[in-house]
Parts: C-alpha cells; sequence; structure tokens
C-alpha cells in the first residue's frame, strides 16, 4: 500500500517519502496537484493516504482535493501547508480534506499521530463498508430463500388440491403455464404474467374442502350438490386469507376488492382473487358474486377461459376428453357470454403454443 506526496518543495518531499519509506510505506511523489492526480488514478486501488499541499503551481490543492473527492471519498486527504490562514483550513476540509497540518513541520510525532488516526478513521469506513454489503447480501439471500420457499408451498398447496380429482396433479401446471401466456396475449406486463404462472394454479385449491362423495361424482349434480361445490370458491379464499381465524378468513373474502387490496404480498392476493372469482361470467351470470364484464379482474378473466379449456380437453369422473374441436367450439361460443370476448380472441391466436404446453404437461 502507498501514500502520495503531493508538494512543489522537493526538499520537503524528499524527507516527508524518507521518513514514511522507514514506516514500510511505499512512496509516490508529486510536484503539483496535476500530477498527484494523475497518479492517484494510476495507483487509486493501492493508495492508502493522500498528503498535499494547497499553494502549488500548475494545478493547486484546493483543485486537486476536488477532483480526489469526485474520484472516491474513502481516501485519506491530509493538508500539509504553510497557509496557516484559519479559512483556508476550513475551506480545505470543506472540500473534502481530512485533516490539516502546517509548516514548517517541527516534529513527525504530529504527522505519525494526524496521519494514524486518517488511517484508523479509513480502515473503519472501509470495514463498516464491507459489514454493509455483507449484511445487504445476507439479507438478501434470506429474502430468496424464504420467496423460494413460500412458492413451493404455494405450489405443493395447488398441487394437493389438484390431487383430489385428478390424479396427476399436471393440471395445475397447464392451467399456469397457459394463464401466462394469455396474459401476455392480452397485454399484461411481463411481471404480472410471471405472477400468473404462480398464482394460477391455485384457482381450485378450495376443492380440498368439498366432500369426496360430491367432488368425484360422476353423474349430474344435484341442487343441493352443486350450491356445496359452489363453495370451493369461498373456501379456496379464505384458505388463502389472515391465520388469524377463519372468521376473519371468510369476512375477508366476501369483499373481491378487499381481498385482492390485503396487505400482505401480491402473490397471495392474486392467489385469493383468482380462487375467488375464477367461476364469475363475462355475462354476470356467475358465481359466487355474479360479477360482469370488466368488473371481474382480468386474470381471472383469463384463468376462467384456460380451466374451462383444460376441463374439456383432459379425461374427468364424470367425462372423457374432449376432440379438440369441440372444446375450441365450445370456447367460442362462450365468447360474450361465459368468457370475455378479448381473451378468447387471444386464445384462437394462440392454439398452436397453448395445445404444445398441453401436450408437454399430458396427464
Amino acid at each position: 500500500m502507498s501514500i502520495l506526496v503531493i508538494d512543489d518543495e522537493p526538499g520537503l518531499r524528499r524527507s516527508l517519502c524518507a521518513y514514511l519509506e522507514d514506516r514500510d510505506f511505499d512512496m509516490l511523489e508529486a510536484a503539483n496537484g496535476k500530477e498527484g492526480l494523475a497518479l492517484l488514478e494510476m495507483h487509486l486501488h493501492s493508495l492508502e493516504a493522500v498528503i498535499v499541499d494547497l499553494n502549488m503551481p500548475v494545478m493547486d490543492g484546493y483543485s486537486f482535493i476536488q477532483e480526489a473527492v469526485a474520484r472516491t471519498k474513502e481516501l485519506p486527504l491530509i493538508v500539509l501547508s504553510g497557509v496557516g490562514i484559519v479559512e483556508d483550513a476550513l475551506r480545505a476540509v470543506r472540500l473534502g480534506a481530512w485533516d490539516f497540518i502546517t509548516k514548517p513541520l517541527h516534529s513527525f510525532e504530529i504527522l505519525d499521530y494526524t496521519l494514524d488516526k486518517a488511517l484508523e478513521k479509513a480502515r473503519l469506513i472501509r470495514e463498516n463498508r464491507d459489514y454493509q454489503a455483507n449484511l445487504e447480501l445476507l439479507v438478501h439471500q434470506r429474502t430468496a430463500e424464504l420467496e423460494l420457499t413460500r412458492r413451493q408451498v404455494m405450489q405443493r398447496l395447488s398441487r394437493a388440491a389438484e390431487y383430489k380429482d385428478n390424479e396427476t396433479g399436471r393440471h395445475v401446471i397447464r392451467v399456469g403455464e397457459i394463464s401466462a401466456l394469455l396474459g401476455r396475449a392480452v397485454g399484461l406486463p411481463e411481471d404480472r404474467c410471471e405472477m400468473l404462472r404462480e398464482c394460477a394454479p391455485l384457482h381450485d385449491v378450495g376443492k380440498i374442502g368439498i366432500p369426496d362423495e360430491i367432488l368425484l361424482k360422476p353423474g349430474k349434480f344435484t341442487e343441493a350438490e352443486w350450491a356445496v361445490m359452489q363453495l370451493h370458491c369461498m373456501y379456496g379464499c379464505e384458505i388463502l386469507g389472515p391465520l388469524s381465524s377463519k372468521d376473519e378468513a371468510h369476512q375477508t373474502c366476501l369483499d373481491p376488492v378487499y381481498a385482492l387490496g390485503m396487505a400482505d404480498t401480491e402473490l397471495l392476493g392474486l392467489s385469493r382473487i383468482l380462487a375467488l372469482l375464477h367461476h364469475e361470467r363475462w355475462d354476470g351470470k356467475g358465481y359466487p358474486f355474479g360479477l360482469a364484464g370488466e368488473s371481474i379482474p382480468v386474470e381471472a378473466r383469463v384463468v376462467a377461459v384456460v380451466d374451462v379449456f383444460d376441463a374439456l380437453s383432459s379425461d374427468r369422473p364424470y367425462k372423457q376428453a374432449f376432440p379438440g374441436e369441440k372444446c375450441h367450439q365450445i370456447i367460442r361460443e362462450g365468447a360474450g357470454t361465459q368468457f370475455d370476448p378479448r381473451v378468447v380472441e387471444a386464445f384462437f391466436r394462440h392454439t398452436k403454443e397453448i395445445w404444445a404446453i398441453r401436450e408437454r404437461w399430458k396427464d
């Protein structure tokens, strides 16, 4: 590590360099601020301190201090000057000098004390900076680990729900992938599409609360059974709602706007709203609230199309998979009644990619 001495008096420079070399410092010297600045730029990462005069030709110490501080604020700059005027010392300190020693230098003990104090301060600044950087890195790592764990828990929860009526669990993967594709096609921002990929698989998590004799029934539901089946939307929202109590979770889900805007995380908010509203219809005849048109969040309108398409094209306890043409016909006929026409239009612009996803994640 080096110390740079900048002074237009050759004898003083040699004297300072000789003394500090005896203290095992590598020395650099310059006759004015311009030469000093060039050496600083060449040796910035190895310099420990700079001792600089104020009154020098070509570039004075004030200008050097300004230029040095612009390049690094952690390098100790010690003024050694014969000006002897308090205002000049204050001006140098305001510009970024760390300390001030007056000429003539009667004792090297003053230099030792000032230099050691500055080097210790610089060491503490570096250690604090490194500590803050390591702390931020640690926080980032821990946050990333928590985020990964939370996402994995959500994925496993969606898989658990799907296992209730589809033993492969791949329906939820397809719904996530196709929903992200259609979200992009209707103009959602990329980060929202990625959230949709993560959250859409949880749309049917409420099926966990539906009795198997209803959920897996091969025939048509009775009116009472259908009423129970519809509860999976509310159950899903409640599962993803506040943990304080079931009653608070239920109250939260009675208001879809509040369910979306709860101050927990965006992922949970979107997951709740998809679980709650994926059976709402464009014409207002859906459930659980009978919302219509654009009062239904666009993400829920996307998942509504994707969920129905995947159900149509998959084997279920109550039916076999429909052929592709039949699936397309039903989706097309639902535009403007069951489905948002804009989402249906996007669906038919991307049928090739959608079927490719379906093939990749087939049961």
